[in-house]
């Protein structure tokens, strides 16, 4: 039996989470347009850095240029907003958010040591001059100081205005689902930056086929989870990768080219950078819990849902050289 949505059927649906963007927009002349920007995501309002959250990753196929995720595997927390951009832009936009959490945390880099910050990206260089390089770090910043808890914008805004799905217009989407069990009730989040799949792909039957793919790469897909249920890294690791399964649903079979990567986080049982105790203890689901399995299908069916919805509320798009790409008969 699917489960129920949450009231905005968005990440932000999880108490806390906040999502922002920052859209750049402009035909420069008959051959280039900028046509991309920036998406933030914060697990929550407060300071990261001093209050991390806890978190796991997957990657489906690494044909990705993320910064961020190798100290995720080791560690387990997330200190930072989580970033998405177009792949030549993974280094301004670490810059941005570097300075962002350098401005928040004046010991940064001397006494609380260094910092770690999540970009994940998707490439937009169909529809967006890409090699103009138009992402600067204030974008970044911008787009962070833009998010807030009510529902997030989705289609063809943020990291997601250039970006192609199925051969029609994708981008941002999200969705949210809730799960009960005993007297607990816990929310589940997903956001994407869907950039992936060609039209003959797609299992959605009102789709037309198209004689032309416009995708000249196999394409690419950020999925974040967020969920209040009280999970440590290796649960949320297991939450990551069931976004294969709702990334499958749509119609993706993970091309050779593709760069399909999770992250999962919890807003429970969050971490203090300083403490004085030696033992750090938190109550966490246990894995045969039942509530486990509902947490499961949560993220395949709003990993599904938010890829559907970025078609849903994209438009259709004119880019770089007059190319277009339409909105999904959705």
């Amino acid at each position: 039996m699917p489960l129920q949505k949450g009231s905005e059927n968005c990440i932000t649906d999880v108490s806390g989470v906040l999502v922002g963007h920052k859209t750049l927009y402009e035909k420069l002349n008959d051959d280039e347009t900028i046509c991309t920007g920036v998406t933030a995501i914060l697990p929550h309002p407060r300071n990261l850095f001093y209050e991390k959250v806890r978190a796991g990753c997957h990657v489906i196929n690494g044909y990705g240029k993320t910064s961020g995720l190798v100290q995720i595997e080791e560690l387990g927390l997330i200190e930072s907003p989580i970033m998405l951009t177009n792949t030549l832009s993974v280094g301004p936009v670490m810059e941005g958010t570097v300075t962002y959490m350098l401005k928040q945390n004046k010991e940064i880099g001397d006494a609380a040591g260094t910092l770690n910050v999540l970009v994940g990206e998707c490439n937009d260089s169909y529809l967006s001059s890409m090699r103009l390089q138009a992402i600067k770090p204030a974008h970044a910043i911008e787009a962070i100081e833009n998010a807030k808890g009510r529902s997030a914008e989705q289609g063809a805004v943020g990291a997601g205005k250039g970006m192609v799905c199925f051969g029609y217009k994708g981008g941002i989407g999200t969705a949210s689902r809730i799960v009960t069990s005993a007297d607990e009730k816990y929310t589940v989040g997903c956001l994407v930056l869907s950039n992936f799949g060609k039209s003959d792909d797609a299992l959605f039957t009102s789709f037309p086929k198209k004689k032309k793919n416009p995708n000249n790469t196999d394409g690419s897909i950020i999925m974040i989870i967020a969920t209040d249920a009280p999970l440590y890294d290796r649960q949320l690791k297991r939450m990551a990768k069931r976004t294969a399964a709702g990334l499958g649903r749509t119609g993706s079979h993970f091309d050779n080219g593709s760069g399909d990567i999770a992250i999962a986080f919890s807003t429970a049982n969050t971490y203090p950078h300083n403490a004085n105790a030696h033992l750090h203890t938190i109550a966490a689901l246990r894995d045969d819990n039942q509530a486990m399995n509902q947490l499961f299908q949560a993220v395949v069916e709003a990993t599904e849902e938010a890829i559907i919805n970025s078609l849903k509320y994209a438009e259709t798009t004119i880019g770089q050289r007059g190319r277009t790409i339409e909105k999904a008969p959705l």
